[in-house]
């Protein structure tokens, strides 16, 4: 059976567990997703192509990098943090000017400039009116706008009363119902003219302050990364992977660059002839590990020493739940991560690459 291996190699890497909030915690081998979008990104492949996917390899050592942490809340708060004004709150930007910031730990205040420190005078002032502008609005609709809703109210109640007093076929039935249409129709237009004037005014404006809050944290990075990867396809897919691999940047995060050592179309065995024992640490499809299939993937089978290795439910490929492609779900793999496992010509389901220096066993999932 053919199928592309790609042999590469990173200086650093992370391979962020998306379960992970506080620490970014790292992946031993990327996600078989990561492998997968990288490569239909290289391609320019605009919808999912069909692939499964084996991953092997080492790394030197594991440390960890801080650094700091910048969270945009999704409410302003008043009395702490740093306040900033965003360029372009409805993207998905980072873009952002300091207003302010608060010198004390709490009973700061931005809107009545107690103990901050003031980075942009305009914005602060622009800010502060905005907030008064608030309270005015708050004003008028507990008041004024209250109290007309409330009148509009009791005119509906009694016009309805008068048309069940009146026959609906007389002119001054048509008339209340008339009266009636009118009212029903200001009290939309009322409410639609105070819902804009809001909007327009404060909302939108208010909307482009955000609180922003740093903390420093740490992330877990590989180091001397070496990857070898296979990927089983149709040919078509394969044959433009193969053109651009070599324009593969990263892998990871954006700064985890990547040395593509080579890459190449191979013959794999689909039968072991002999016993074959790893030459890398990889991800295992769990069921050639677990129950009736324990014997396909083991340590040692003289003395009924089962492989074992730790537990990963690793993200593969996505399908969209609904029309407008904004929901969608993941297809996990249930793997193990191990190493110094060994396969023999009674394992089914594995694959021996024999194109290197040495021998290599591809699981795909």
């Amino acid at each position: 059976m053919e199928a592309l291996r790609i042999h590469l190699k990173q200086a650093s890497a992370n391979y962020k567990r998306e379960e992970i909030v506080e620490n970014k915690m790292t992946y031993p081998l990327p996600p078989f997703s990561t492998v997968i979008g990288a490569l239909h990104k290289v391609c320019g492949f605009n919808q999912y192509h069909p692939m499964d996917i084996s991953i092997q390899g080492d790394f030197h050592s594991l440390g960890k990098e801080a650094y700091i942490d910048h969270c945009f809340l999704n409410t302003t708060q008043d009395d702490r943090n740093i306040l900033v004004k965003m360029y372009n709150p409805e993207y998905l930007s980072s873009g952002y000017e300091k207003v302010a910031f608060a010198m004390k730990p709490q009973n700061n205040s931005f809107r009545n400039n107690i103990t901050i420190m003031v980075e942009n005078e305009e914005l602060i002032k622009e800010y502060q009116d905005l907030k008064e502008l608030n309270d005015k609005i708050s004003g008028f609709k507990k008041g004024k706008y209250t109290d007309c809703l409330k009148r509009i109210k009791a005119r509906k109640i009694s016009l309805k009363d008068k048309k069940k007093q009146l026959d609906k076929h007389s002119i001054r039935y048509k008339k209340v119902e008339l009266r009636e249409k009118e009212i029903i129709q200001y009290e939309k237009s009322l409410k639609e003219k105070v819902k804009i004037f809001e909007e327009e005014n404060y909302k939108k404006p208010i909307a482009k302050f955000r609180t922003l809050t740093k903390s420093l944290k740490y992330c877990e990075v590989l180091s001397d990364v070496e990857l070898i990867i296979h990927v089983k396809s149709d040919k078509d897919v394969l044959d433009k992977i193969l053109e651009h691999v070599y324009d593969l940047k990263s892998l990871g995060r954006s700064e985890d660059f990547v040395d593509v050592i080579s890459a190449s179309i191979v013959e794999l065995d689909e039968k072991a002839d002999r016993e074959y024992k790893s030459n890398y640490h990889a991800y295992i499809d769990a069921d050639l590990v677990d129950g009736e299939n324990e014997d396909i993937i083991f340590k040692d089978k003289r003395y009924g020493i089962p492989a074992q290795g730790t537990k990963y439910y690793l993200n593969k490929n996505y399908i969209f739940l609904d029309k407008n492609r904004t929901k969608r779900i993941f297809e996990k793999k249930k793997v193990y991560y191990m190493s110094d496992y060994k396969v023999d010509t009674e394992s089914n389901g594995v694959y021996i690459d024999k194109s290197g220096e040495k021998p290599l066993i591809v699981v795909f999932a």
